[in-house]
């Protein structure tokens, strides 16, 4: 199954202290394959997009997920999205946003499974306080559909 993964509203983008400092620092957000954040896009961009591809099985009735940029236990798997500063080639994680599959409605998790289109999350990545959006993301704060 096909997943994008869509992001707006970066916080390097704003004015201000926070979003100075997260330039300075040269923050990026990727998305996490294993133990390795990959695709990473500077915290400044106009936006950001990573497709990643997950396995999908039936299991008493139930899709679980699984595959390299999946993480957690069944019945609680997730993506993440982590930032880090980025000095000399080095990545320094420093926060990750969760995107739970337990948060996409069923038939829209069916129908990907079933290959009737492309899953794809839209969110603002900035949280209320003008920093990187981190911890576990609920809808409304991402919006699924299927394209």
């Amino acid at each position: 199954m096909l997943i994008r993964i869509e992001g707006s509203d970066l916080p390097g983008r704003r004015a201000g202290a926070e979003a100075d400092l997260l330039r300075l620092r040269n923050v990026h957000v990727g998305i996490q394959r294993k133990a390795e954040v990959v695709d990473r896009i500077p915290a400044d961009a106009r936006e950001a997009s990573w497709q990643v591809e997950v396995t999908t099985r039936e299991v008493d009735g139930l899709l679980d997920v699984g595959g390299p940029w999946v993480h957690g236990r069944p019945g609680a798997r997730f993506l993440y999205l982590s930032w880090g500063a980025v000095t000399d080639g080095r990545f320094e994680m420093f926060r990750r946003a969760k995107l739970m599959f337990g948060d996409i409605p069923t038939g829209l998790l069916r129908a990907g499974h079933d290959g009737a289109g492309v899953l794809v999350g839209r969110l603002g990545l900035t949280d209320a306080d003008g920093g990187p959006l981190c911890a576990r993301v609920r809808p409304p704060q991402i919006m699924w559909a299927l394209e």
